[in-house]
């Protein structure tokens, strides 16, 4: 039996500010069956491209992409704020609704070739994603695919990412 994963989003109208209507993953979280099937599904998407990493933007990147990376026995990297990380890094900026933000890569987390998955709780915009496919690119590897649990369809963040094979467990 196939779970309907809308059941675990949580909506929050007028959150984080008026006119927002923000979709929340802790409930598929919080179940363990739920978050289970959801990691399953996004395994499945990255054993079909052979991904041999996963690369996740701080925090929920994390979240999603670990239990991914365990269940297929290959590393993740993670896509940290800008001043998280030690050592030589590579970043990439992007736009917010008020401002920017810039995400950080270690040089040597991904190698040249490698295939590697990103992965992020929700694709809204699409600047978050973009901007750590970029960083892998820089480094040399090659984006396989791109997995997310939410999609919101209406903010066309696909658009920003069309060139690369996307999965989104729920769209809104």
């Amino acid at each position: 039996m196939a779970i309907d994963f809308t059941q675990y989003i949580a909506s929050y109208e007028n959150y984080p500010e008026p006119g927002v209507l923000f979709r929340d993953i802790s409930p598929l979280l919080e179940n363990g069956d739920a978050y289970k099937a959801a990691t399953n599904e996004i395994v499945k998407f990255a054993r079909e491209r052979d991904a041999d990493m996963v690369v996740g933007p701080e925090a929920r990147g994390f979240i999603v992409g670990c239990p991914v990376a365990n269940e297929l026995g290959i590393g993740f990297s993670p896509a940290r704020k800008q001043d998280k990380l030690p050592g030589e890094i590579v970043s990439a900026s992007y736009d917010l609704e008020y401002g920017q933000a810039t995400l950080c890569l270690r040089k040597d987390a991904v190698k040249k070739g490698q295939k590697v998955l990103v992965t992020d709780d929700l694709l809204a915009t699409g600047g978050t994603i973009d901007a750590t496919i970029r960083m892998v690119e820089e480094l040399g590897g090659i984006v396989i695919g791109t997995a997310f649990i939410v999609e919101l369809e209406d903010l066309k963040g696909r658009d920003k990412i069309a060139d690369y094979d996307i999965l989104s467990l729920v769209k809104y």
